[in-house]
């Protein structure tokens, strides 16, 4: 699902300060706001309409947009269970962290049901929150290839460190579900790695506009 690209201006959201100027400008309605609570850039929410006219261009502080050599053929949005799977996010994560925390507090205790439904609701909330994640990886895909073929330059680091802790978090989760790996120091650092993951994707969703 990409909405950068019009037939006539690519745009680069990386390099937007949300400063909104080329929303309000566009005389066709063509720009608006990414809609995603942990986006705060501008996104092409009408490609078909544009007709070139390139006041984005000019009125952009950024050098946000940039004119195409030649026109080009625009894909739709693709609205598949991917893009709605990743509306889910924000909510998994915030459910993830609620029933992963409240599991560990009553782990401490002596009650064995309020352990069996904490530990219930935190596989249900951390079914939901892997198969968003997912979906969010799968939409960036492009930026992890270009990780792999050109390394950690011009890269954030707070995605890289995000990126990772999602899979050392969901490995431990998987290990300590199965019949692998038993006890009370991997449920431990299954625990702070989920609280550092916590600590960064929040960062994360503040840093990246």
């Amino acid at each position: 699902m990409k909405r950068t690209v019009t037939a006539y201006i690519a745009m680069n959201p990386n390099c937007c300060k949300a400063c909104w100027k080329c929303v309000g400008e566009c005389p066709k309605k063509v720009i608006g706001k990414a809609g995603r609570l942990w986006h705060r850039h501008v996104a092409f929410i009408n490609e078909d309409a544009c007709i070139g006219c390139g006041k984005c261009i000019r009125i952009c502080p950024n050098k946000v947009f940039c004119k195409l050599d030649k026109p080009v053929a625009v894909r739709k949005t693709d609205k598949g269970i991917s893009y709605w799977l990743e509306f889910l996010l924000p909510v998994a994560f915030v459910a993830l962290a609620v029933t992963g925390i409240g599991l560990h507090i009553a782990g401490h205790g002596a009650n064995l049901e309020a352990v069996y439904k904490w530990g219930i609701a935190h596989i249900v909330a951390s079914s939901f929150w892997l198969l968003s994640g997912m979906a969010h990886i799968k939409r960036h895909l492009s930026w992890y290839r270009a990780l792999l073929t050109k390394g950690l330059a011009n890269k954030r680091w707070i995605v890289c460190a995000v990126s990772l802790l999602f899979i050392t978090v969901a490995v431990t989760g998987f290990l300590l579900m199965s019949s692998m790996a038993h006890g009370a120091s991997l449920g431990l650092l299954h625990y702070k790695l989920g609280l550092l993951l916590l600590v960064f994707s929040v960062v994360h969703a503040f840093y990246h506009k």
